[in-house]
């Protein structure tokens, strides 16, 4: 397999330990290992002080797989299969659904594994562009127009990575049953469900609403435990986790024993869990909210519906790259540019997870003042 540079992972990887301001990550704030454990039930405390650093089970262990199926009303365990973090869980499904010959469509701009991969296993994709002057909204009949024949995937995120957005539930039910209908396999991408802004507006998951919904989760985003490397597909195709599951013999295998414990800590305290990551970015958004007023000049901001990241819009003349060069050599203040996307305009995306944002905000304040007055 030759794959491309993952644009983003190399970015962060010149920067995100280096940057003492992180304004642009996609996690809530993680958790401390203490404060994780004080949630822990007795059973799964049990567990954790009797743990093995053994081998695991392939599949995942029996009990995490139910602490995820929780999530998905209707759901067992038996329909859960787990991986190290969501990013394998995207390599190894590419693999097992895509070939030469095979097209899928994807959502843009959107998390550079969803279309490369899919690329690399020499199937054709067809970017789906998600646009500002639209509220970054799906179109679905450009989703429409965009399967084809041969069309063997539709990949989508919702809660959406870099905007922040989300469509309507009729919308959401809309595209399910286009894919039931076409007979297409839907990869939705949910690692940032459960962050809705107003849980109300919380969709389904596509596992719930079709045959061909695959959801994909994962422990780093709203759950704020990225450190354990702990993703899962959802799917009520049983052959299709087979061979996924056949296939991660070749990858990982197994998981990390530690990490399945705590993943289940956290899952049966979900409560406690999201109500943290939701009071984090309740104030972050008050605090981006009067910082946009206040740079109406500067910025355009699109308030994103759900999620922690948002993908705001210099509008001055200067490239995005060198703004963003220019912040962290100066304030260390890291923001994304939207080139590592390669996505047209002049966006970043912005993160809204961090307890440290307020400070990052300060600095990229002071920042535009000098630079733009």
């Amino acid at each position: 397999m030759r794959i491309p540079d993952f644009k983003l992972e190399r970015y962060f990887a010149r920067w995100e330990f280096s940057a003492p301001y992180l304004l642009c990550t996609s996690d809530i704030e993680g958790w401390r290992m203490a404060e994780l454990l004080a949630l822990a039930d007795p059973e799964a405390r049990a567990r954790w002080e009797s743990l093995t650093l053994g081998y695991t089970e392939s599949t995942g262990l029996p009990a995490l797989r139910e602490a995820i199926a929780d999530l998905y009303p209707g759901l067992s365990a038996e329909q859960v299969l787990t991986f190290a973090g969501a990013e394998e869980a995207v390599f190894v499904l590419m693999n097992v659904l895509l070939g030469p010959g095979e097209h899928a469509v994807v959502t843009w701009p959107g998390y550079q594994s969803l279309y490369e991969v899919a690329r690399a296993t020499g199937a054709e994709v067809t970017l789906l562009p998600l646009r500002e002057e639209d509220g970054w909204a799906l179109d679905l009949d450009a989703v429409r127009r965009a399967l084809r024949p041969n069309t063997r995937l539709l990949v989508v995120n919702f809660p959406h990575n870099p905007t922040g957005a989300l469509p309507e539930p009729a919308m959401f039910e809309a595209l399910c049953a286009l894919a039931e209908e076409r007979g297409v396999y839907l990869l939705s991408d949910e690692v940032y469900r459960l962050l809705e802004h107003a849980p109300a507006r919380t969709l389904p998951a596509a596992v719930e609403r079709t045959s061909r919904g695959v959801s994909l989760g994962v422990m780093s985003k709203a759950f704020g435990l990225a450190g354990l490397r702990v993703g899962w597909l959802a799917s009520r195709d049983a052959e299709l986790l087979r061979r996924c599951a056949a296939y991660k013999d070749y990858t990982t295998i197994c998981n990390s024993a530690p990490s399945e414990v705590l993943a289940l800590i956290a899952l049966r305290a979900r409560e406690q869990v999201l109500a943290r990551s939701r009071a984090i970015l309740e104030d972050n958004l008050k605090r981006l909210d009067a910082f946009f007023a206040r740079h109406a000049d500067t910025f355009r901001w699109v308030r994103p519906r759900a999620g922690s990241v948002a993908f705001p819009r210099l509008l001055r003349d200067m490239p995005v790259a060198d703004f963003c060069q220019a912040l962290v050599e100066r304030e260390g203040v890291l923001l994304l540019p939207g080139n590592v996307y390669d996505f047209p305009g002049n966006h970043f995306r912005m993160g809204l997870g961090r307890t440290q944002l307020s400070e990052a905000l300060a600095r990229l304040e002071r920042f535009c003042e000098a630079t733009f007055r």
